[in-house]
């Protein structure tokens, strides 16, 4: 099977538009959410804060990764890959995951400009990066992405190719 990387995703034989491993991506998250987890849980019980700009810092540079070098440049994303190159992959667009990591990548500049240079409460700063923890969980362990489904919402073009079949799957319309 010949898969072409792109700038943002890759080309399978059986589709003419980027796509993305939804294993491999889920496996990034989880990977990313107990990294991330461990800072934020620290942070909360100590309020000692650095794990948490460490995981900050890793965070954004792993969504700019993603976002304007591509997948193949990504650290935890080549460790995903790694993790479940023996499983078939289950392929779904790419466009609402670039929708979901540039929201990430918002989020997370948020939260280090309210860590750092505003030196904001902390109890703001854990809320946002609850929020951003929510979101890597649901992605990892029920392979919900709130981009995609804001994507799926409020894009002029409609994904083909969802997690769990989601663009095309109606729970009401049940058998």
């Amino acid at each position: 099977m010949s898969i072409q990387q792109t700038s943002f995703g890759v080309l399978t034989p059986e589709y003419d538009y980027p796509v993305f491993n939804e294993r491999a991506i889920r496996a990034s998250a989880g990977l990313l959410f107990v990294f991330g987890f461990s800072g934020w849980m620290v942070a909360a019980l100590t309020a000692d804060f650095s794990l948490l700009r460490a995981f900050g810092a890793y965070f954004m540079l792993e969504m700019f990764l993603r976002l304007f070098l591509g997948q193949r440049f990504t650290p935890t994303l080549l460790v995903a890959d790694l993790l479940v190159r023996n499983q078939r992959p289950e392929w779904v667009d790419a466009k609402p995951k670039q929708t979901a990591w540039y929201i990430g990548f918002g989020m997370v500049l948020t939260a280090c400009f309210m860590m750092g240079w505003l030196g904001l409460r902390d109890e703001l700063v854990l809320g946002l990066c609850a929020l951003c923890m929510t979101f890597l969980f649901a992605e990892a362990a029920i392979g919900f992405c709130a981009g995609c489904w804001l994507h799926m919402k409020f894009a002029k073009e409609k994904p083909r190719l969802c997690s769990g079949d989601v663009c095309n799957y109606d729970a009401n319309d049940r058998k």
